[in-house]
């Protein structure tokens, strides 16, 4: 066929009017010859391709006997007779014979032979012929080229300039999942209503109009039959031309790549989750916090797993009892320590307020959760769902709003006990929660679970040396006769690290007051435990009115049978009848003098050997302590620092004592609070001693 029947639709909408085409069609390739023969066979017409087909000119030609001049002479009678079958039967005659070119060599060609009458009756026989060589290379062509199209894996398509269906292939048809009657004729956006058309075809027309081919352009989206399953497509568009370079239409080539986008897909999530254990490795259980860990957790998980996340833990297990979940039968009583959302949700509604006590009835899932020890997973939530995962009707409401179409409980489980559970809903994402979300939320649960046992059990000792050193220092201080004091203790921050320091008050004869200060060295229980036998022989040993250096040689006696056996201590005696103060230290920092209208001055004194180390004799200072002089005793928490040097720390306290007076309350705050930090990592007792005037 010719150029202009390449596209039948767009050759009728040209019209009658369009003009004639431009050579390079099939006819021109073929180069098909026309000859036309009266009744007796002679030449009457002889086209130009006759004479590029058999090398006679037409005045060589025209009026000779065709038989004689193109037949050897061997096969002149079969011509003859073959050419009055056609004259007198009228039928035509199709078939290969060999012609004697020109030149003298042989050439096998392709007839089309058929009788032809005018006007008056008078007949004629036509001759179409062409080169037999060129016709089955054609052939060949053709026939490569439909298989290859309709065999070919890969999607193919012609459209023409309109963006209608030409030709499709079966691969096409099967990747589109539409028959070729359903694109044939049809517009692109008729045809593939089901895609993005309007991107598509704007694709198309910048080819057609630039004739710059768009590859490999990758799409993703649902075929007619499954409109909730997206495929994956690599598309390629590229303009068709004929031989004259006149734009015929688009093509476009297309691979089903869904295999490699899910397996990418898949990848690019194992990575994101692989990403996620790395965060939650790395920020959850910073601090020995239960609640802090809680909310790292929770966000952690937002929004890169769930659309909102709850951790709820088993109040049993926030009292320091163990919980005894997998036989009971009863309601489950949590308490509500994280939530974090993604954004502001409805759902967040029928999340339990931070910090709240609920008993769960074994209905909810939360609670078989916890019971069964194992994940519970509602991949598409329904409204008997819903009422099993909120508390109530308001919040099962609430979760209808908000859209939950997806719920996954895991336990958080450490060391074998169940301490809790970790909620994860969603709502805005569409994906439902499936085994490898279950997998990884019970990974980062465990990781959790065992950051939140720490912490419990770390604030479980803390209470418990709390406890034990309060009981320890149960009394207040007396107040002495001779001197105003003001006193202060801080715990540590951190749970495993309280219990080592003390302070004490001590009246001893004669108007004396035993002022001490010192700091166990360890921390915990068994801290505390050392400081309150301490605390008790010094109290005895400061009955005997012995001198400081002599208490600390029986406490350094009485250290070493202890566990921890060394503690620093500064034990001093004020004497007002004389106005001087007898001072003896164990490793423990020096005090600091304040006297009025002078720099606040840190006493030099021996240092000695901490409590506990035996053998070290102590030696006893004696310094003038007058009306309004200020002692003021401490211990390493108040100045010792990770980050600053310790004389650095020691000028700044000089400088805070250097202020102008004010009441010693008052002083034991500003120095608290100018040295202090909330995430100190170290107990401090702070006594401070000032000596009242004879009218005071």
């Amino acid at each position: 066929m010719g150029a202009t029947d390449a596209f039948p639709e767009s050759a009728a909408q040209a019209g009658a009017g369009a003009g004639p085409s431009h050579p390079g069609g099939l006819l021109d390739v073929l180069g098909v010859a026309a000859v036309m023969l009266d009744a007796k066979g002679r030449i009457t017409l002889w086209s130009p391709q006759a004479e590029e087909l058999f090398g006679w000119r037409a005045e060589e030609a025209l009026g000779r006997s065709a038989a004689r001049l193109l037949v050897h002479p061997e096969h002149v009678e079969l011509v003859l007779q073959l050419f009055a079958e056609v004259m007198s039967g009228g039928e035509s005659w199709a078939g290969v014979f060999p012609v004697r070119h020109k030149d003298g060599s042989t050439r096998l060609v392709e007839f089309r032979n058929m009788r032809l009458q005018d006007e008056h009756g008078a007949s004629y026989a036509l001759g179409i012929a062409t080169d037999q060589a060129v016709l089955r290379e054609v052939e060949r062509d053709l026939a490569l080229s439909v298989r290859l199209v309709a065999q070919s894996p890969i999607g193919l398509a012609v459209l023409d300039t309109d963006l209608r269906f030409v030709m499709v292939n079966p691969a096409l048809e099967r990747i589109n999942d539409l028959p070729a009657e359903r694109h044939i004729g049809r517009h692109v956006r008729d045809a593939l209503s089901f895609l993005d058309t309007d991107a598509i075809e704007e694709r198309m027309r910048e080819v057609l109009a630039t004739g710059r081919p768009l590859l490999d352009d990758f799409s993703v989206g649902p075929t007619a039959t499954h409109p909730d399953a997206d495929q994956a497509w690599s598309v390629s568009y590229y303009r068709l031309e004929d031989a004259n370079g006149r734009v015929l239409g688009v093509a476009t080539s297309v691979v089903d790549v869904t295999d490699q986008h899910r397996a990418a897909t898949e990848a690019a999530r194992a990575r994101r989750r692989l990403a996620v254990i790395a965060d939650a490795s790395a920020t959850v259980g910073t601090t020995l916090d239960v609640g802090q860990t809680a909310r790292e957790l929770a966000d952690v998980i937002v929004p890169e797993l769930a659309d909102l996340a709850a951790v709820d833990v088993l109040d049993a297990v926030l009292d320091g009892r163990r919980p005894a979940m997998r036989d009971r039968g009863g309601p489950a009583r949590f308490r509500a320590l994280a939530t974090a959302a993604a954004g502001e949700t409805p759902a967040m509604g029928a999340a339990d307020p931070t910090g709240q006590l609920a008993a769960y009835e074994t209905e909810r899932l939360i609670t078989r959760c916890v019971t069964e020890a194992r994940p519970v997973l509602v991949t598409e939530v329904g409204p008997a769902d819903r009422r099993h995962i909120a508390a109530d009707r308001r919040g099962a409401e609430l979760l209808r709003e908000a859209g939950l179409h997806s719920y996954l409980a895991v336990p958080l489980i450490a060391r074998g006990e169940v301490l809790g559970a970790l909620s994860l809903y969603r709502t805005d994402n569409p994906v439902p929660f499936d085994e490898d979300d279950a997998v990884l939320a019970v990974e980062l649960a465990a990781r959790a679970a065992v950051c939140i046992d720490n912490a419990r059990s770390y604030q479980s000792e803390r209470r418990t040396a709390l406890t034990l050193q309060r009981h320890l220092m149960n009394h207040r201080p007396p107040k002495p006769t001779t001197m105003d004091i003001a006193y202060r203790y801080q715990p540590a921050q951190a749970a495993s690290e309280v219990g080592g320091d003390w302070f004490d008050v001590i009246p001893v004869a004669e108007d004396k007051t035993a002022l001490v200060v010192g700091d166990v060295m360890g921390s915990g229980i068994n801290a505390a435990a050392t400081m309150g036998q301490l605390r008790t022989t010094t109290r005895a040993l400061a009955d005997l009115d012995l001198a400081p250096a002599e208490v600390l040689h029986h406490l350094d006696h009485i250290a070493g049978g202890l566990d921890p056996a060394f503690a620093t201590c500064l034990y001093a005696v004020h004497d007002p009848q004389r106005e001087e103060c007898r001072i003896a230290v164990a490793g423990h920092l020096p005090p600091v003098v304040v006297r009025p209208g002078r720099p606040p001055e840190l006493l030099d004194l021996p240092t000695g050997a901490p409590l506990g180390v035996g053998g070290v004799p102590f030696e006893q200072t004696t310094v003038p302590l007058r009306a309004g002089d200020q002692l003021v005793l401490y211990t390493d928490g108040l100045i010792e620092t990770r980050d600053q040097p310790i004389d650095a720390r020691l000028d700044l306290l000089l400088g805070l004592l250097a202020e102008p007076e004010r009441p010693l309350e008052e002083l034991c705050d500003r120095l608290l609070g100018e040295l202090r930090h909330g995430n100190d990592h170290d107990d401090v007792a702070l006594l401070i001693a000032r000596v009242r005037g004879q009218d005071g």
